[in-house]
């Protein structure tokens, strides 16, 4: 058995040959660029994890997990447009290089060559596993609409944006351990045990982002808190507090919302403190993992097998809250 981090130095070895032909190098150069910014690769490690949980692991997790991971780089070349983000991970976005329409065509292309390797896998499961990458693929699309959708509607209720978190992130890390275990010959009631351990530790990983925005430590987080404040999106935190808070707080809300003082950052979280959303944030993320780490403890493998998908949550889940 392999650990996260043995895994993704593996992964990482494989994925960095060039996955495009050379011309034309005005296509293929940016999609190369980006894939070059890099990044955790924690989707297709996940699809070799759930390879592993049942069997050694085939070349074919690797055609899998490759596919994932061309495919979570196709969103995010296109998440970038929509955002008009100038920066990922400190390296100008695809878009900001090349133009809008050169990254278009690099997402396109990158999204066809994720089939490309589906094409490599086994016959003998490959129309399950496209049939999932395809449902799945469709799901994260769907998640990205309602996210843009949801800044434009007055109000959201909770269980919308759980709906919405659930498409636009959980389903991919989901998919991605399925797909691993399909691959790893697990019968139809562990993969989708496994499938539900990956959507709730999402849920609860995002749960813990909106968290950290907003309270976190500056320094431990990497980033300045109070972004989702400023940007006004709507988290589990906003909704939330917006759904208990007293009439007064609401109302100043509502305020800082439509405008934006200096110490708009400051008087958001004051009233979430008041209305003790630090706490519920806390609770449900707890929620949502001990549901997850439930599905995984009642898959039938084990539970030495199951230890580096344990390790996994809690690398992906802090318990320090």
């Amino acid at each position: 058995m392999h650990s996260f981090r043995e895994l993704a130095e593996i992964f990482a070895e494989r994925f960095t040959k060039a996955h495009f032909p050379a011309s034309p190098a005005t296509l293929y150069e940016p999609a190369e660029y980006f894939l070059g910014i890099g990044g955790k690769r924690i989707r297709p490690v996940m699809c070799l994890m759930g390879n592993e949980l049942f069997d050694d692991i085939h070349p074919d997790a690797y055609h899998a997990a490759t596919a994932i991971e061309l495919f979570h780089n196709f969103t995010l070349i296109h998440d970038d447009i929509m955002d008009a983000a100038p920066l990922r991970r400190g390296m100008e976005t695809l878009h900001k290089k090349y133009g809008d329409n050169t990254a278009l065509l690099a997402g396109d292309v990158m999204l066809i060559q994720a089939y490309e390797y589906i094409n490599k896998i086994d016959s003998s499961y490959q129309k399950h596993i496209l049939s999932l990458f395809n449902k799945t693929a469709r799901e994260v699309c769907e998640g990205q609409q309602l996210d843009m959708d949801f800044e434009k509607q007055e109000h959201v209720g909770l269980d919308q944006y759980i709906n919405m978190i659930t498409l636009k992130t959980s389903v991919l890390l989901a998919a991605s351990l399925k797909i691993g275990s399909v691959i790893g010959g697990a019968s139809e009631g562990n993969r989708n045990h496994l499938y539900e351990f990956g959507k709730n530790l999402g849920i609860a990983f995002q749960v813990q982002d909106d968290y950290l925005d907003a309270f976190g430590d500056p320094d431990k987080f990497g980033k300045d808190v109070g972004g989702d404040i400023r940007q006004n999106k709507k988290t589990f935190l906003l909704l939330h507090a917006l759904e208990v808070c007293s009439p007064q707080h609401k109302q100043e809300l509502q305020y800082l919302i439509t405008t934006n003082p200096d110490d708009k950052v400051e008087r958001v979280l004051s009233i979430f403190k008041s209305c003790n959303v630090d706490e519920w944030a806390n609770r449900l993320k707890e929620k949502y993992l001990a549901t997850a780490l439930q599905h995984l403890d009642d898959i039938a493998v084990m539970s030495s097998r199951k230890k580096p998908l344990l390790e996994l949550s809690e690398f992906l889940i802090q318990r320090e809250h």
